[in-house]
């Protein structure tokens, strides 16, 4: 029998991802690309499209009213975020019941979807290469238990940056590659 692998899924079963809680999210270049900038001895320098990696980021808010967005970095070839979805706000409509879109609350794929593919768009535009995919297919996510967790991993994307070394999306052992400490200049 011929095709393709079936892929693992990568969602928790049965989870509803509109559920109010918040959420670890990470999201990496197709092939590892370096794309975004590089790590230096002095820390993390974004390059054009690395800002535009996090102005997309720091928008979706203002597309997502009950979105709230926490620590996140974007890394040489690959993006960590926390989010929080907020409980529903009552909804007041005209009459006695509410438009059936004011009730729609979008849920961590979709709005995951959404930065993948507003962040592709202007990248390819501002690189020439409309339509070609940025980011891999899927992504990892986690749903965040507790405080305790989420401080945990508000320390992870803040060291990110500093462990690139150790990093297991850095496609280079030692940092090399992909914009390490030691490696020149990059055009």
């Amino acid at each position: 029998m011929g095709g393709s692998p079936r892929r693992k899924p990568t969602r928790l079963a049965g989870y509803d991802y509109r559920t109010p809680g918040v959420y670890f999210v990470t999201v990496v270049t197709r092939g590892r690309a370096c794309l975004f900038g590089r790590i230096t001895e002095e820390g993390l320098v974004l390059n054009d499209l690395g800002r535009v990696v996090e102005d997309v980021w720091t928008r979706l808010p203002n597309h997502y009213p009950h979105l709230e967005l926490d620590a996140f970095v974007v890394m040489p070839n690959h993006f960590h975020g926390l989010v929080f979805l907020k409980p529903a706000a009552p909804v007041v409509g005209e009459g006695f019941k509410p438009s059936p879109s004011a009730n729609r609350r979008h849920g961590l794929p979709e709005i995951v979807r959404a930065f993948k593919t507003f962040s592709a768009r202007r990248i390819n535009a501002l690189r020439g290469t409309p339509g070609r995919r940025l980011w891999q297919r899927s992504y990892h996510d986690r749903i965040v238990r507790d405080e305790t967790e989420r401080d945990r991993l508000r320390e992870y994307i803040a060291n990110n940056p500093l462990r690139w070394h150790l990093d297991r999306e850095n496609p280079a052992a030692g940092g090399k590659g992909c914009g390490g400490p030691g490696d020149g200049p990059r055009t």
